[in-house]
Formats: C-alpha cells, sequence, structure tokens
C-alpha cells in the first residue's frame, strides 16, 4: 500500500491557510500549463470569497515522492469551531501556520486546543516572514509557550518549524534566506507527520463531511478507520440512538487533486466519499451489520447564542423573495442542521417562528447571508446569549476572550468602550507600533462593540474574540442609548420632509424610498423612540415668498451590514431580511398596539 499523510491546517484567520493550499496545488501541478484559475483555489463559493474567510472545510490532495498528501483546508473563526472539530478526525497531524508578526491568536488557541486533545503531532509553520516589523524568534517562543500552556505532550513540544512566505512561494529552514520553493514544507511534512495507520480487520469509518449532488443525492465524507470498503458491499449504518440500519455502498471515490477518482475499493488510512447510503448523519458509523462497532461520536462544543427567526410578515412581504412561508422556513433551517454541526433549532411558540442556537453573531449571519442569496425572505429578532444555572443555583453566562491590536493613541479609547460592557483588561503591551491588548468580557458585551471600537480607532482596530467559559453573571450591561425614529405612514419618504427632520436625528432612508407603517427609519438623537411623518409634502401657494424657496440638503442615508443590522437591534425590533434589503421594523408595527405591549416585552 502507498503511504498517505493526512494533514488539516490551521491558523487564525487572515494568517494565509487557503493561499498556502494554493500553493500546494501549483507546486504539484494540478493544473495545466494554459489553464486559467484564480488566487484561493478552495474558498469557491461567493461568500467565503468576498468576506476572504473559509466557512466550509475542504478536501484536496497532492503527490509529492510517492506520497499521496490529504489536506484539509480548515476555517480559522471560532464562530465556525463546528467544522473544525469534526474534520480533525479525518487527520494525522496538523500544519499551524501563525503570523510572523501577530504571532499566536486567540483563535490559533482554540484551533490548537482541539488539534492536541486528539494527540495530533503538529508542523509550525511561521508565516508571512517578508512583513516589515516580523519577529519570527518571538513568535516561535510564544507559540511554544501556548503549546505549553495547552498541556501538550513531549512528542507534540518536539516539533518542527518552516519559516516562509506563501504569497511569494517559499518555505525554508532559516527565515533570512528565501528558497526557491515550497518543497522544504513537504519535506517536513513527511518526515515528521505519521503515515495513516492501516489497520486490518473489519471495516470501520466515521462520517465527519456531507456533499450533495442532484445526481446521486447525498454524499458521505470521511476517513477510513480500519479494514476496506468496497464499491457494492452490504453495511450496516450506526446511527445516534444506537440502531443500526442496513444499507449497500453504491459506489466509493478518492480525493485526486481537485476532484474525485472512483475506485472499486478504498483501505484504512485513506479519506473517500461514499454514494448510495439513506438517511445518514455527520457523526454516524459504516461497519458491519450482522457485528456493528460504532466508533464514539463526534463531541461539539455547545453554542453560546441564539436568535428568533420567523417569517416574513411586513407589508412588503413577496415583493422579493421566491421562499416566504413557514414551510420553506422550516425545510431550509432543518436542511442546515444536517451539515451544520454547531447549529440547533428548535420551534418556538407559534408554527412560524424558530429558536436558531449557534456559536456566535458571525456563524448565525452567514447563514442569514447564504438564505437571502437562496431567495429567502424571513425576520430575525435580536440575538441573545444563552445563559446557564450552576448546581448551587447561580446564573452563569459566557465569557469570551478578546484581543485588540491598536494603535497606541487610540488604545485608551478602547478600554473605556470594553470596560463600560463589564471587559477586564488581563494584557496590555507594546507590540511594534501597535498596543496588543487583552481582555476577559461576557459574550453579551460583544454585541455592537465591533462598530463603536472601529469608529473609536477610525477603522484601525484589529479585533478577535473566541469563547473562553462559563461564569457568574457580570449585571447588567448599557444597550444602544439612543432612541430609534419610526415612520408614521406608509409610501415613498419625501425630500421635503427628510430635510426639515434632519435635526432629530440620522436617518438609515433616502428620498423616494418606500416606507411602511412601524419601520424604523432611522436612529434618534436623544433616548426614547419618536414616531414622524415622511410622507409630508410642501404645502404650495400661489405666492412666492423670499428664502422658502432654498434648496434641500439632505445628509447621506447610514448603510448597515447584516452583522452590524443584527448587533443594532433592541428587543422590540425585528431585522428584515429579503434577497435585495434589509430593513429594520418594530415587532408591532401598530403605534397603539406597541404601547399595549410594551409593558409585556419589559416583562419578559
Amino acid at each position: 500500500m502507498q503511504s498517505i499523510r493526512n494533514i488539516a491546517i490551521i491558523a487564525h484567520v487572515d494568517h494565509g491557510k487557503t493561499t498556502l493550499v494554493d500553493k500546494f496545488i501549483h507546486y504539484s501541478k494540478l493544473f495545466r500549463e494554459n489553464q486559467q484559475f484564480d488566487d484561493l483555489i478552495l474558498d469557491n463559493n461567493d461568500l467565503e470569497r468576498e468576506r476572504g474567510i473559509t466557512i466550509v472545510s475542504k478536501n484536496v490532495s497532492v503527490r509529492y515522492k510517492d506520497v499521496k498528501i490529504n489536506i484539509i483546508d480548515t476555517p480559522g473563526h471560532a464562530d465556525f469551531g463546528g467544522e473544525v472539530e469534526r474534520v480533525l478526525k479525518m487527520a494525522d497531524g496538523v500544519v499551524l501556520l501563525v503570523d510572523a508578526f501577530e504571532g499566536p491568536m486567540p483563535q490559533t488557541r482554540f484551533v490548537l486546543s482541539k488539534a492536541l486533545q486528539l494527540g495530533l503531532k503538529v508542523v509550525l509553520v511561521i508565516n508571512k516572514v517578508d512583513k516589515p516589523n516580523c519577529r519570527p524568534e518571538e513568535v516561535h517562543e510564544a507559540v511554544f509557550d501556548l503549546m505549553f500552556n495547552l498541556e501538550a505532550n513531549e512528542s507534540q513540544l518536539d516539533f518542527p518549524t518552516v519559516f516562509g512566505s506563501s504569497k511569494q512561494g517559499w518555505m525554508g529552514p532559516d527565515w533570512q534566506k528565501p528558497t526557491e520553493d515550497i518543497s522544504h514544507l513537504l519535506d517536513v511534512i513527511v518526515e515528521n507527520i505519521p503515515p495513516a495507520p492501516s489497520n486490518d480487520g473489519e471495516p470501520q469509518m466515521q462520517i465527519t463531511s456531507l456533499d450533495y449532488n442532484s445526481f446521486v443525492g447525498r454524499i458521505a465524507i470521511g476517513r477510513v478507520h480500519r479494514g476496506t470498503l468496497k464499491e457494492g458491499a452490504q453495511v450496516g449504518l450506526c446511527k445516534a440512538d444506537g440502531s443500526v440500519k442496513r444499507n449497500r455502498i453504491k459506489e466509493i471515490q478518492v480525493f485526486e487533486g481537485l476532484g474525485r477518482q472512483k475506485v472499486t475499493e478504498v483501505s484504512s488510512g485513506d479519506i473517500c466519499a461514499v454514494t448510495g447510503l439513506e438517511d445518514f448523519e455527520i457523526g454516524d458509523t459504516i461497519t458491519l451489520y450482522e457485528n456493528p462497532e460504532p466508533i464514539t461520536r463526534i463531541a461539539v462544543d455547545e453554542p453560546t447564542m441564539n436568535m428568533l427567526f420567523t417569517i416574513n410578515n411586513s407589508p412588503f412581504f413577496g415583493k422579493e423573495g421566491k421562499f416566504v412561508t413557514s414551510r420553506h422556513l422550516r425545510d431550509r433551517l432543518f436542511k442546515e442542521m444536517e451539515k451544520n454541526l454547531a447549529l440547533r433549532v428548535e420551534p418556538f411558540d407559534s408554527e412560524d417562528k424558530f429558536l436558531v442556537f449557534g456559536r456566535g453573531i458571525l456563524h448565525l449571519s452567514v447563514l442569514i447571508e447564504t438564505m437571502r442569496r437562496e431567495g429567502y425572505e424571513l425576520q430575525v429578532g435580536q440575538p441573545q446569549v444563552i445563559f446557564k444555572q450552576d448546581d448551587n443555583g447561580q446564573r452563569l453566562e459566557p465569557i469570551e476572550m478578546l484581543v485588540v491590536d491598536v494603535p497606541e493613541e487610540t488604545a485608551g479609547k478602547v478600554i473605556e468602550l470594553v470596560t463600560q460592557r463589564k471587559g477586564d483588561l488581563l494584557v496590555m503591551e507594546p507590540r511594534g507600533d501597535l498596543q496588543h491588548l487583552e481582555f476577559d468580557i461576557p459574550s453579551r458585551g460583544l454585541i455592537g462593540l465591533r462598530s463603536n471600537v472601529l469608529t473609536a480607532t477610525q477603522g484601525e482596530a484589529v479585533i478577535s474574540h473566541r469563547f473562553k467559559s462559563y461564569e457568574p453573571h457580570k449585571g447588567p450591561i448599557p444597550g444602544r442609548i439612543n432612541g430609534s425614529i419610526i415612520s408614521k405612514g406608509t409610501g415613498p419618504a419625501t425630500p421635503y420632509a427628510l430635510d426639515r427632520l434632519q435635526e432629530r436625528g440620522k436617518f438609515f432612508v433616502d428620498p423616494s424610498e418606500d416606507l411602511y407603517m412601524g419601520m424604523v427609519v432611522g436612529e434618534h438623537s436623544r433616548p426614547g423612540d419618536i414616531v414622524v411623518n415622511l410622507q409630508e409634502t410642501k404645502k404650495l401657494t400661489n405666492m412666492r415668498a423670499s428664502g422658502s424657496d432654498d434648496n434641500v440638503r439632505i445628509a447621506p442615508k447610514i448603510n448597515f451590514s447584516l452583522e452590524e443590522s443584527m448587533e443594532y437591534i433592541q428587543k422590540d425590533e425585528y431585522l428584515e431580511v429579503t434577497p435585495q434589503t434589509l430593513r429594520i421594523r418594530k415587532v408591532y408595527l401598530d403605534e397603539n398596539e406597541r404601547k399595549r405591549n410594551s409593558k409585556e416585552l419589559e416583562m419578559a
């Protein structure tokens, strides 16, 4: 049997994972000479390309010196930790990628701790050594300290280190001497990552990933743990409830380059895709039906945040989307749960409302953005943090570790903003011309914090956070102080009305934009909501008066992104999401109904 290495590439966001995978692909000449291709080959959906982040982990294989290397590109953001936890089961070792200036960041710590718990061997790559102000030696020390703190064993602490620049396409043993290509890294991987073990015996494979093809249906992906899987074989599928279902393997494919190759059988150690299985989930084990031996199911950390999803029932429903009914919404959410392990969906108090639990704002916003691009219309409520109680009845809440790198002159503003939200400053140290700040902060305090920090630092702060633990409740946190400006009537906004009301606050709508009663059209300059008539027109007379015909000057509207809108809304507001528009509205559109129900909302 040929030797196989299964490696996962793990790193913090923007440290260069997908760029490094590009270089592996180019080096092993998977493309023809005349073939056109873009950068970030594996980031193949629009959302990943636009945001520059990996959301779904992907497989690719390269050949080097008669060794097949299966590479798994993993997400770097802790919100997609569910992806990382399941794909690490397929790997025998990890390539830890760290920025030569920033060093190990919170998400690096999160993913690395998962890899070390599984006993995986680590190869350290210190990337971006071509950056000014880089400090490779200090970063190497910091990674060693981090692994020691994460209780790595002796063989894991004896890790090889490679320096290089993914962008420039070289890797070598010395950061001051650039090499020609990345072959040094491939040599280190082949020497240090253990070959995939070949376990003899009855076949066993855990499903760790799903794919879908309109011709063959759902495809199960995983690593063969033991024995050999054969095409056409009768197998048993061990489910979560302990039952075993009889199934038949229709077809087996192994990963070759960027595609898949059909084979008649696959031995233990290799990663493969199996078609023909019915009614399977991630975590199920393919084994013998007569003598089933399930592998321990994948453990995924609990969600820390939930949001209410409901159908769009605003006056503008159905104008832009294709899927608008509660049945559409329900089917789509339950379908997402099949492959998104860290997501949970529970029915709420009525047929058309669902509570969706996730890892954080980004995790939930990627789901909402994907749905709106598919043509769904929906409304979501304010994100809520999930509280727990300990054995003594004390209320616990999720606490996160927040890291902010910021220019020295604005560090004071950042500390002030975070401490207002019950954050505790733990570390403050200079890194080059930046200040490196570390805090412990309740997850509640993070909602809406990013936009405030970026405003206070003129957009220069680099912010990242990860879940740390559940700790005692820290008390009330001040929310948004300013009230909302609410539309009184339905119809297009007039320039005349907008101009007259400008001193009342900032607006989210343009002149002639269609509005409906109860829609939030701006932010009031004071606390408390205000209802305004934006359909009012100028009273015309046949008399000219000096000074009354001045030109209208209207400040441009504020444009919120999806995440900013989710963080902005209050408890009594919904965010209406359609394929083309984001609108903020009150839960109760009628003013009298709002007043009647405000007492109920406060009590809730």
